[in-house]
Parts: C-alpha cells; structure tokens; sequence
C-alpha cells in the first residue's frame, strides 16, 4: 500500500549537512524506491518566531510557511521527524517548531469538559535520535525521557499511534555507523515504516 511521508528534518544548523540530512536522504530514496510519495519539511529553513503567549499559541495566526507546513502533515499518513539529541531533548528550534504547528484547532482541540479531541488521527510516525552517547545508556540510564516526551505526550495528544523511535548512538566513534544507519533508513524507507 502506497503511503504518503512527510519527512520533518529537526537538525537546526543550516550552514552545513548533518547525519540527520543524510538519514532523511536515505528514508526518502527508500520510500520512493517503493513508490511512496514523499515531502520534506527543514524545519531550521523555515521563517517562524518563538511563542510567546497562550493567547498567540491558542489563537494567533500561524506565518505563511507553518501553514504550509500544516498542510504537508495533514496530506500525510506517516511522519518522519529526525533531530539530534540536544541536552537529553530535541533542540530548541525543533521544539519551536513544534509549537507553531501543532496548534490548537488544527492538531488537537478540547472538549467542553476538557478532554482532547485528537485531530490527526490515522497517521503513524517514527522518531529518529542521533546523538554522541551510546544509545542504550540513553534509554537504561536516563529513560530516553526526551524522546517519550515527544512520544508520548506531543504526539499522543494529536493523535498520531502508532509512533516508533530509532536511537542512533556513538555518531561520533566513526566505525561504519553512518553508512550503516543510512541502510537502515533506505530500508524503513522503503517499507514506510
């Protein structure tokens, strides 16, 4: 079954090609290999502010290219965020990001008695983590805390399910890593998994 991706690179240094670039580079040539369509948000190429205010997140209107952004990820059936581990989270830009388009009224909304209506229902999602530890001591010794964060509480709420992560550790030890989790990647690609 052909599915629609919507890839969210999350690293935000924009002067030069990280290993998330090239993951997302290798998700996107295994998923249109197989003949999924694919779009791609760099979140760090995109003209957005801060939120400041309840008022702005709750009712302020999103700049032209979150809106767009919006629109990719309700054309999506399956995400794909990449991002570095940044002080145990995503980095800030991405969490900004984050912010502008998961809005009220368009990823969720509440009830009269204050339960979430979850409005992106239907769509999966995979979160993949590069970082310099290795990736079990991130998850045993300080319980990938950012990454169910993301998980369990930023998606949950939109209602995307179900959401799977790839740690990637030791990015830095050279050894073959990147290649091999760029093989990785062009198979979950592929599979749109």
């Amino acid at each position: 079954m052909t599915k629609r991706i919507a890839i969210i690179q999350g690293h935000p240094d924009t002067g030069e090609r990280h290993l998330c670039h090239a993951l997302a580079d290798a998700y996107a040539e295994g998923a249109r290999t197989a003949g999924h369509e694919v779009r791609r948000i760099d979140a760090a190429a995109l003209d957005m502010a801060v939120l400041r205010s309840k008022q702005d997140f709750e009712t302020g209107e999103p700049p032209p290219d979150i809106r767009a952004a919006q629109e990719t990820i309700a054309w999506a059936s399956h995400l794909v965020i990449l991002h570095p581990l940044w002080m145990g989270m995503v980095p800030a830009l991405l969490k900004a990001f984050l912010e502008q388009v998961l809005r009220p009224g368009f990823a969720y909304r509440f009830d009269r008695r204050g339960r979430p209506e979850r409005l992106l229902t239907g769509r999966s999602a995979r979160i993949v983590v590069t970082m310099g530890m290795p990736a079990l001591a991130y998850r045993w010794l300080f319980g990938a805390h950012g990454v169910k964060a993301l998980r369990r509480s930023v998606l949950w709420l939109c209602g995307i399910a179900p959401v799977r992560t790839t740690l990637i550790g030791s990015v830095d030890s050279g050894r073959g890593i990147a290649s091999r989790w760029q093989e990785k990647l062009r198979e979950l690609g592929h599979a749109a998994a």
